[in-house]
């Protein structure tokens, strides 16, 4: 009977690697501060991407890890460090500030026209947020990305994805930095951040 059991490059079975060594990946960083993704975990285990994911997902589980998505489908990893009393207004700060638009894209928000009011025009405008920022991760991305990654987790109160893409891409023209297609269909282009420095949360 063969065994199909994934295993390394060093032979040894997946589900054999303890979570624990994943933290391996976190203590060789250069840059104590920085976050990983599942790509550097898995490069550190040489496993597949479902592995790093379960062993991550484990030390989370243990609060070993932190993690939080980032942009429409990324997700990072850190290991949480308690802030002294000191920090806290510090850490709220910056918290505030990540949370925030950059100054230029908060005006072009505000001016843009999205339908609605109050909180479902809030929730309007938090999906344009989503929209943009995804077009940020990927520059280059078709009407089809926005539908298949933003609508599902920012639909904002719209019943069918086109009537959210309808009341979506014209505000999204709007923005700082982005180059719409000159047909239906076509490519929505991020033209960098020459403009303005983004800030996401």
């Amino acid at each position: 009977m063969s065994d199909d059991r994934e295993r390394n490059g060093h032979g040894q079975y997946a589900d054999r690697i303890p979570p624990e060594a994943a933290l391996e990946a976190f203590d060789e960083r250069e840059d104590l501060g920085r976050p990983l993704t599942a790509d550097d975990v898995m490069a550190h285990l040489d496993c597949s991407r479902r592995t790093a994911h379960n062993k991550l997902n484990d030390l989370v589980e243990e609060g070993a890890l932190e993690t939080r998505k980032i942009g429409a489908r990324g997700r990072v990893w850190w290991v949480p460090i308690e802030a002294g009393p000191d920090q806290d207004s510090r850490q709220t700060a910056v918290r505030t500030e990540e949370e925030t638009p950059p100054p230029a894209v908060r005006e072009a928000m505000t001016a843009v026209d999205l339908p609605g009011t109050g909180a479902m025009l809030e929730a309007r405008r938090k999906a344009l947020l989503a929209s943009y920022e995804y077009l940020i991760d990927h520059p280059s991305a078709r009407k089809s990305d926005f539908l298949e990654n933003v609508y599902p987790d920012h639909s904002a109160g719209f019943e069918t994805d086109e009537g959210w893409w309808n009341a979506i891409q014209p505000a999204l023209k709007e923005l700082p930095g982005v180059d719409p297609p000159e047909e239906r269909g076509h490519i929505w282009n991020f033209l960098g951040s020459d403009r303005f420095t983004p800030t996401l949360g």
